[in-house]
This record gives structure tokens, C-alpha cells and sequence, in this order.
């Protein structure tokens, strides 16, 4: 059997890329009997049918290290979120979730903002500072104007990254800026909702000159936590981590409690209250979603 690692998956067809080249596979009806779906970035071992035309099965899937559900894709190292600063505006709250499950993952995040030419220093500052405190690294950009591209692509070297966010922020553009033989399709945002057109259907890994791959996927406006508990959140909130000395300890969920150091860091401006607001609202749909079942 070959060793190779899925770069694409449509149809019903998986693409493994392996040091014999690429080949298009079917999986074994074992996975759908064991209702395990295979995933982009899933490294696996193949069989081939067909070498001239480069036919193959999928056999088997080797562990994988980390997995997104939304994206679907696995075994990446880092999360690029990608936010443009206007057109679309940025919700906040919808990339404080994106970090979330990033999070839960243990994956490294970076967060770019895109479309930096469209709005004023001091704009930018004001969003831009809020992910700086919390302890993310952020990276402004503008496709149009190549500004800190070049940062983005340090990002990626030698590592698998996904390029994760709602659609019309600038992504493909990201990309095609990054790589240009990619040739990625650019979308355009609609007038009317203000929300970006998907032209990205499906996960894909792409090979980067630098080395390393990167995961172009498609959009999203909302993502579910219906799997985390009430109690877990704060964990994910990583500039929480600082302030431990709540009076009732590891069982504080800074919400209600008296004597809440982090309550107390957001007062005295070492949290940002946007997070905050967005982390009590999080906290409300977690414990509004266990209600309902």
C-alpha cells in the first residue's frame, strides 16, 4: 500500500497526494459502516487500481492529531481567522468562536484583518487592540495594496495551516496574493446583506513554494458550540489564565461570583470588555442550548 495525505475530497472522490504523485480514490464502504467520514489532511494508506491513470482505494486513515468540524479538516498546526475590517464589517463575536474552537482544539491562532486601506488608523487600532490584549498575535493586511503579506506567508511556512472565516473578507485574495498560481476564485460582497458571495465550496490543501500547505475552505456565518459545557468556556478565553485568584478558585465562572479576579481585570481594562461581553453571551447559548435538551 502507499502512504499519502488527502488534499481534496468532492464527490465521493478523496485525492491523496503521495511521492508517487496524485491519485483519486474511493474509500472502503468500512467507513461508512463505522460512519467515520475521511477529512482533508487525514494522513492514510491507499491501494492502487490503476497506476496509468491514477486510480486508487482508500484503506485506511492513521490517527489524526487535531480536527475541525467546520471546517472539516484535520491534522493542521496553526489557524490563520481571517476578518476584514469593512466590507464586510468585522463580527466579533463570530471570530471570538472561530478562536473558541480553535482552542478546544489546541491549535496555534493567528488573526489577520484584512482590507486595512478602507478604514483609519485609529479604526483599526480599536479592533486590532482587542486580540493584542487578549494575547493572539494579529496581523493587519490589504491584498490591494501589499501591505504585510509578507507576514502572512512567515506564518506559513512549513506548516499546515487552515485559512479560516465568514465569506467576502478577502481570503482567496489572501491567497492568490500569497501564491498567484493558485488563481483562486475572488467573490464579490452583496450590496444588499453586506455579506461576501461563497467561491470557496470545498476544502482543499494547497502546496506552498515556501513549503508547508495551506487549506482554503469555504465560509461560514455561524458556528455552533452545541458540544461545550458551561464550565469549559473560560478555558478557552486564554487571557482569563492570568487572573486566578477568584474567590471560589477553578470553580469560578466569572459571571455572578463576588471576588472575581477577572471580573476585577476587566473593570481595571487588562481584559477587553468586548471580549468579556462576548464571553458572557457565548456563556448564555451554551447554557440556553442544555435547556432545550
Amino acid at each position: 500500500m502507499v502512504y499519502g495525505k488527502i488534499i481534496k475530497g468532492i464527490g465521493g472522490f478523496y485525492y491523496i497526494d503521495t511521492e508517487r504523485g496524485i491519485y483519486e480514490c474511493r474509500a472502503r464502504g468500512i467507513f461508512r459502516k463505522e460512519k467515520t467520514t475521511p477529512l482533508v489532511g487525514d494522513n492514510v494508506l491507499i491501494s492502487i487500481v490503476d497506476e496509468e491513470n491514477k486510480k486508487g482505494v482508500l484503506e485506511e486513515i492513521k490517527d489524526r492529531k487535531t480536527e475541525l468540524i467546520r471546517p472539516p479538516i484535520s491534522n493542521i498546526d496553526k489557524v490563520l481567522i481571517v476578518f476584514s475590517v469593512k466590507d464586510p464589517y468585522p463580527n466579533l463575536s463570530l471570530l471570538d468562536r472561530f478562536i473558541v474552537l480553535s482552542e478546544k482544539e489546541n491549535l496555534e491562532v493567528v488573526i489577520i484583518f484584512t482590507k486595512v486601506d478602507l478604514i483609519d488608523e485609529d479604526e483599526l487600532n480599536e479592533i486590532s487592540n482587542i486580540y493584542t490584549l487578549s494575547g493572539y498575535k494579529v496581523i493587519c493586511i490589504s491584498s490591494k495594496n501589499n501591505i504585510n503579506i509578507d507576514k502572512v506567508k512567515e506564518e506559513l511556512k512549513g506548516n499546515i495551516v487552515v485559512f479560516a472565516g465568514p465569506s467576502g473578507v478577502g481570503k482567496s485574495s489572501l491567497l492568490n496574493k500569497i501564491d498567484s498560481s493558485f488563481n483562486l476564485q475572488v467573490g464579490s460582497v452583496s450590496e444588499k446583506i453586506k455579506r461576501g458571495k461563497h467561491t470557496t465550496r470545498h476544502a482543499e490543501l494547497l502546496k506552498l513554494e515556501c513549503g508547508g500547505m495551506v487549506a482554503d475552505t469555504p465560509g461560514f456565518s455561524s458556528l455552533s458550540l452545541d458540544d461545550f459545557e458551561v464550565d469549559e468556556l473560560k478555558e478557552y478565553f486564554i487571557e482569563f489564565n492570568k487572573f486566578d485568584n477568584c474567590k471560589f478558585g477553578f470553580r469560578c465562572i466569572h459571571e455572578n461570583e463576588p471576588n472575581c479576579d477577572v471580573k476585577n481585570a476587566v473593570k481595571e481594562g487588562k481584559i477587553s470588555e468586548k471580549r468579556y461581553k462576548s464571553y458572557i453571551q457565548l456563556l448564555n447559548e451554551i447554557r440556553n442550548n442544555k435547556r432545550r435538551y
